[in-house]
Formats: C-alpha cells, structure tokens, sequence
C-alpha cells in the first residue's frame, strides 16, 4: 500500500504537521527526507530498513559519503542534501548560543554538542569557549581518545582560552558506548582543569558528557563540580 493511501494521521508529512516533530519515529523522520521508496517498499519501509542496515539514526547521519552511498536509495545526491541538512542544525544551534547566555537553554547545549561530537566512535574532548555573558565564542575540538589525564592536558586548555580571551568555558566530551554517566576518571580532570583555569580567573562553568539518544549528564548538576 503507498503512503498516499494511509490515514493522513499515519502519514509522516500530515503527521508531523498535525502533531509535531517530536511525534514521529526515526523511521517516519528518515522517510520525510528520502521523499519516496523503492520498488516494493514505501518510504517509511525503506526508512525502517536503512536504519537496521546501519545498526541507527546516528550511524546513519554520520556515516561517510562512501558508506552513505552503500545504502539502498542512497546517493551523492542525498549525501549532500543530507549533509546540508546537519550543517544548518548546526549553524541554528550556534547562532541561538552566540545571541544568548549559554545556561539559559541546557538542552540547546546538549543538542548542539550532539550534533557536532555525540555520534564520533572516539571519545572527543572539546571545549566551549564562552565571553563575560556566557555567550559562544567557539567550541574547539581538542582531544581524541580516552579521557583522562595522561591525554587531556590542561596546559592546551589554558593556552586556548588565552588564545581566545575567553572569560568561561564548558568542557564537553562524548562516551561511544552511549552511556552518559562520568567516571572517575572523567571527574579528575575535570577538577584538574577547574583548578588550573581558576588560576587565570577562568570559570569553568559545567563538564557536558555526552551519550546517546540525546542522552547527557551534567557534572554541575550532578555536584561534582
């Protein structure tokens, strides 16, 4: 049966339009964006199946141009649109961060670090470097690997933020395995940081850890900050 055919509730265009965004699947989602199937399968049947082909939504929307295009339906067409599409959630994001106190809206933050390293397959380490109101100068991706103080250097924290003449920052980084909750090694350095930015009169302000399904937990929130 095509799409044109269901209950204009159970379509994902009408659906998203009646109930709002957050009211569809991944699946129903992807399928807006592909716009039509393939011979034998409805867009939200390829949807569904592309999502399992590549493990998730996440996989998907990372994947790289070649792996991308191994997708049934998928192309360099759809790659650029695709990638067209993340960079202006990105650069949205951003630009609500850049105009406001960053700790106004901590589920933006979230959304905004997702966007740029909650889908890596490493750890990254970055930093938001934020002016006297808390408003984005930049984040910086500085590290990759495990985190922990054998590779997360202090001293590269100060010199950007020197750099940078930033007033605050907040430290973020991503856990692969999805699981947002820091380990003791994460609250280690984020205290050896602290203590090593308190020294120029730098505030750090929070340490976002990133999981999945915009999964995150706050280390200020948490207390161990």
């Amino acid at each position: 049966m095509s799409i044109t055919d269901w209950h204009e509730n159970d379509r994902p265009r009408e659906k998203l339009i009646k109930f709002g965004a957050k009211s569809l699947t991944d699946a129903e989602l992807l399928a807006i964006f592909l716009r039509v199937g393939v011979k034998g399968k409805s867009a939200v049947e390829l949807a569904q199946e592309l999502i399992n082909q590549f493990g998730s939504l996440n996989n998907l929307l990372m994947a790289s141009e070649e792996e991308f295009c191994q997708g049934k339906g998928l192309g360099v067409a759809k790659y650029a649109g695709l990638q067209g599409v993340l960079e202006m959630a990105k650069r949205h994001f951003e630009s609500g961060l850049k105009k406001g106190d960053v700790f106004t809206n901590p589920e933006q933050i979230a959304n905004y670090l997702h966007l740029h390293i909650g889908n890596s397959s490493r750890e990254t380490f970055a930093v938001m470097l934020l002016d006297q109101k808390h408003h984005l100068i930049e984040l910086v991706s500085l590290f990759t690997g495990t985190v922990n103080q054998a590779s997360v250097h202090p001293r590269e924290v100060l010199k950007l933020v020197l750099m940078k003449n930033a007033s605050a920052v907040v430290l973020a980084h991503n856990h692969p395995s999805g699981d947002p909750m820091p380990s003791q090694a994460d609250i280690d350095i984020t205290q050896k940081i602290r203590q090593a930015l308190a020294l120029i009169d730098v505030r750090m302000l929070d340490h976002i850890i990133i999981g999945n399904k915009g999964q995150f937990e706050s280390l200020a929130q948490s207390g161990n900050i």
